[in-house]
């Protein structure tokens, strides 16, 4: 079964190719995707990489945690599930009451129709 790890602090100007040469290292690599931001394409600085097996992946994990990687100490985990997103647009906020748009504005209906 295959291990799902996070790569983080990874340097702008480093490839897929560079963490799938240098987690080979560790075991079989399925795997490699570092994540771009939308607008620009441009590294967000953070991947993941997918092992072979559990054992390849607590391997990875104890030899390049802290690796230094262009000159970055890298951050390597094991990947947790994505959280539920939630629309923040129609989203309930607590904080301005919840209520209908004239409560969220602070306003009383009452107060404008006098």
């Amino acid at each position: 079964m295959s291990a799902k790890l996070y790569v983080g602090n990874l340097s702008f100007a480093t490839t897929e190719l560079d963490l799938q040469d240098l987690f080979a290292q560790a075991g079989t690599v399925v795997d490699v995707k570092i994540i771009q931001d939308k607008l620009t394409g441009k590294s967000r600085g953070f991947g993941f990489v997918t092992m072979g097996s559990d054992e390849q992946a607590s391997e990875a994990i104890s030899k390049f945690n802290g690796f230094s990687l262009d000159n970055r100490p890298l951050t390597v985990n094991e990947a947790r599930p994505p959280e539920a997103r939630q629309d923040r647009f129609f989203q309930a906020d607590a904080s301005r009451g919840g209520g209908s748009k004239d409560s969220r504005r602070g306003r009383d209906r009452d107060f404008r129709r006098r």
